[in-house]
């Protein structure tokens, strides 16, 4: 990518491809295996394809709206221009849920590997010294480059492929080649329609990020074209991932019951690698997640301070950078707040709670390609129905029905979080007269 202080198109196909995919953070189908195996009934890779599929749906919407908008793009925005500034919103709004919590359920993963790896120090201590650590480096202004981002996805990648290739050889010895060919991990006894789809309710979270590559849509070669095969392609090969690794990591570990679902796939990798690659495959994990919460926290802070300098968050409050290290001090602090309350959730509840504002987002997505349908054929315009209707509509089901499927609690915090900003939405339109400020694109992707 060029140093010109210009925006210059020189990202391809394949660039932008891997961009998403690290984004993805691979490895995180591992760090939340025992809790989709648990929901799931054993039937995690079912939990895996029905997510995917539901992606993929979806990533053709993002697809089409990028078309449309070949500008840095997010679900905020094309909520806001496709249907309505309150719509859009509440989107955005919803996009802020992801944002501000994710990072308490990156240092929650973190934290429930590290605590079962050493059980005589309380988890708490683990998660209070992810945020402490992160929060330092970022109020510094020091971020993860992005050749550091494909350096850890390599080493992300490696674990991968060394925990599948032990899976296998673990499942030979044990059972023979015939083992490796089994229906368990998509369908079994103690599985049904309703775990299957809660535990997809849950495993979407591998995916959030998928479209995040429209952030550089302004730096990409032929933006109409590649942008809406690089969305499809980052979903389907990331799901492809997520369910290879979840069925032979299932084949090993048969059904959903663990002594820790949390922290489940450590104790297959000491089961399947010994004492060494245990080690490995629990510092890659820390590693990963370390870096994953340190941008996390650093874009919830960035947006927090886009919605404080536009006024749809208190300028005072918000809106501010630090006169010394220039950068949204308040706001990290906040952001390392929300994620001291990770010590009293757990991994399920806490990943299906974000999950929300994700389905909420991605639901309207796919929603908004039917509006600017409806808008594009009054202003004489012919789209094909199919991409354009029918599609989408399928998405938005799919995503709508995948949201009633989330944990009660997550869905009971989710709809509070939404009236909150329905409130907010109120303050700031004075009643909903008026159209809500605009909140900076560029810092919503979602």
């Amino acid at each position: 990518m060029s140093n010109a202080p210009a925006l210059t198109r020189t990202l391809k196909l394949p660039s932008l491809v891997l961009f998403g995919l690290a984004y993805l953070t691979p490895l995180i189908v591992l760090g939340i295996f025992g809790v989709i195996a648990e929901a799931t009934g054993g039937a995690s890779s079912s939990a895996y394809l029905v997510a995917m599929i539901a992606m993929l749906f979806t990533a053709h919407s993002y697809g089409r709206m990028a078309i449309t908008h070949p500008v840095a793009g997010s679900a905020y925005t094309y909520v806001r221009r496709s249907i309505d500034p309150r719509a859009g919103f509440l989107v955005g709004w919803a996009i802020l849920l992801d944002y501000l919590f994710l990072p308490m359920v990156i240092w929650l993963i973190g934290g429930s590997y590290l605590s079962a790896q050493f059980p005589g120090i309380p988890m708490a201590v683990w998660i209070i010294g992810f945020i402490a650590i992160t929060t330092v480096l970022n109020v510094l202004g020091i971020k993860v480059a992005d050749k550091a981002n494909y350096v850890l996805m390599a080493f992300q990648l490696l674990v991968i492929v060394f925990f599948v290739a032990l899976s296998i050889s673990h499942v030979v010895s044990g059972s023979g080649a015939g083992g490796l060919f089994s229906a368990g991990p998509f369908s079994n006894p103690t599985s049904s329609f309703g775990t299957i789809t809660a535990g997809a309710a849950i495993a979407a979270y591998s995916f959030l990020g998928f479209d995040a590559v429209t952030t550089l849509t302004e730096e990409t070669i032929e933006p109409r074209k590649n942008m809406p095969r690089a969305i499809m392609l980052i979903a389907l090969i990331g799901g492809g991932i997520f369910v290879l690794v979840s069925y032979t990591t299932q084949l090993v570990h048969p059904g959903g019951v663990f002594e820790d679902s949390s922290s489940a796939a450590s104790s297959i990798a000491l089961q399947i690698g010994g004492t060494f690659f245990g080690a490995v495959f629990l510092a890659g994990l820390v590693v990963a997640q370390f870096a994953s919460g340190l941008a996390a926290q650093a874009s919830a802070s960035r947006l927090l301070y886009a919605m404080g300098r536009d006024s749809v968050l208190p300028k005072a409050v918000f809106g501010r950078l630090n006169a010394r290290f220039h950068t949204p001090v308040v706001n990290l602090f906040i952001a390392g707040a929300v994620g001291l309350i990770a010590i009293s959730m757990d991994v399920a509840t806490s990943t299906s709670f974000i999950n929300f504002g994700a389905f909420t987002a991605f639901t309207l997505v796919n929603v908004s390609v039917v509006f600017h349908y409806v808008r594009a054929r009054r202003a004489g315009h012919h789209l094909n129905v199919f991409s354009w209707v029918v599609v989408p509509a399928i998405g938005a089901v799919i995503c709508a029905f995948l949201l009633s499927q989330l944990d009660v609690h997550a869905l009971t915090l989710g709809l509070i979080w939404l009236a909150v900003g329905v409130v907010v939405l109120g303050l700031i339109t004075h009643g909903f007269r008026t159209a809500p400020p605009e909140m900076a694109s560029e810092d919503m992707a979602g």
